[in-house]
């Protein structure tokens, strides 16, 4: 006699409440520097709540709501209302302003949908006439590279490799990686991050 699976425990409400945090943040565009700096909590603090590791108090979701510019009652809003998909139309990616930094490198958000087991942030990255190399991107969990134009070299540890339109890779993000040179441009690549929540 075969057994049935268990049933997936539901999610506790602090953790939800994490999802929802993230969500609405990612779904403005902001990093958690901005956040923090928009609403006066702390990037260590939003960090926890955002994981479920810590139970906000009223106060501290009213700072986040206003950095946020939501009503409060966002963050309690219903499991099951949360979108399961995400679609993004043409050219109406956000643009995260706090991945510019990086100079000629403009990176465009493509979708976000909010998971309490895994982050996925797909970008859309457009290299114009002022970029050059930049191979010191690094962070926790796995990425994916789809090379849409151009030609590149392009580095993951001390490995280079010749990358050309069409081409893609997929990597471990630990090691520092990114563009060792442009060959030929225009240069543009879907870029594809996934990060185990914790």
């Amino acid at each position: 006699m075969s057994r049935r699976p268990k049933p997936a425990e539901p999610q506790s409400l602090v953790t939800r409440l994490g999802v929802q945090v993230r969500s609405l943040r990612m779904g403005s565009g902001l990093s958690g520097q901005d956040l923090a700096l928009a609403s006066g909590v702390s990037r260590s603090m939003l960090s926890r709540i955002e994981r479920g590791q810590v139970s906000p108090s009223v106060d501290t979701l009213g700072c986040i709501a206003r950095g946020l510019g939501v009503p409060i009652a966002r963050f309690f809003a219903e499991q099951a209302d949360r979108p399961e998909f995400s679609l993004v139309r043409k050219g109406r990616g956000a643009r995260i302003e706090s991945l510019a930094s990086v100079q000629g490198y403009r990176h465009e958000l493509l979708g976000h949908v909010p998971s309490a087991q895994l982050n996925v942030e797909p970008y859309l990255v457009r290299l114009d006439a002022k970029a050059g190399a930049y191979a010191s991107y690094q962070h926790p969990g796995m990425k994916f590279v789809h090379l849409l134009s151009g030609r590149l070299r392009y580095r993951h540890g001390a490995t280079v490799v010749a990358f050309d339109a069409g081409d893609s890779l997929l990597l471990d993000a630990s090691a520092l990686h990114g563009v060792e040179e442009i060959v030929q441009g225009p240069v543009s690549y879907l870029a594809i991050s996934f990060t185990a929540r914790n």
